[in-house]
């Protein structure tokens, strides 16, 4: 088996995202966005109810989404950023379930890893997205980006993957000899 790579491309990533957005496919659309914004694996994602990120009594979405790790068993504490908290709104008056990323069937239990895969395969097919992409794709571009932009301390991307060194953290987003080189390039001293 392959190993997923994150999408570096921006561009490509929204392009993934709005295919669905465009289709009127909000479900897949929030999976993209979440999947992304918060770095969580595919099986903590699926697993996430209305309850644990709307408020219903005070009418609104939660700062944060509180998980227990299935991989871990660690409590993970995680905020959700504006362009989280858009998708979900988007998506919140279409779901009439439990949970957020159930499936088209009368039993209303979360879509599985199986079908969250084939709808980011099928995506990035249809719209010729570079590399080898999957529902992990979603949580490793979050900490390549946090990378890339030298606005995410390292320390920080390594925590929130719970990796237990920066080296495991490198490996796992596919640092390539490119991105080193183009710090060499970008970097401007004189």
């Amino acid at each position: 088996m392959a190993t997923t790579e994150p999408i570096r491309d921006q561009s490509q990533l929204h392009a993934l995202a709005d295919h669905f957005l465009k289709k009127g496919e909000f479900r897949n659309y929030t999976l993209v966005v979440l999947g992304t914004c918060t770095a969580l694996r595919i099986s903590d994602l699926l697993g996430i109810c209305w309850s644990e990120i709307y408020d219903a009594e005070r009418d609104r979405f939660k700062v944060h989404v509180k998980i227990t790790e299935q991989k871990t068993g660690k409590i993970k504490l995680i905020a959700l950023n504006e362009q989280a908290i858009d998708a979900l709104r988007l998506y919140y008056p279409h779901s009439h379930s439990d949970f957020v990323f159930v499936n088209n069937r009368k039993n209303a239990q979360p879509i599985s890893r199986v079908q969250a895969w084939r709808i980011i395969q099928d995506a990035a097919a249809e719209l010729g997205l570079d590399g080898n992409l999957g529902c992990h794709s979603l949580r490793k571009t979050w900490g390549y980006h946090a990378w890339t932009s030298g606005n995410v301390s390292p320390i920080i991307i390594t925590e929130i993957y719970n990796h237990s060194s920066y080296e495991v953290t490198k490996r796992y987003l596919g640092v390539a000899q490119d991105d080193l080189d183009k710090a060499y390039l970008e970097m401007r001293l004189f």
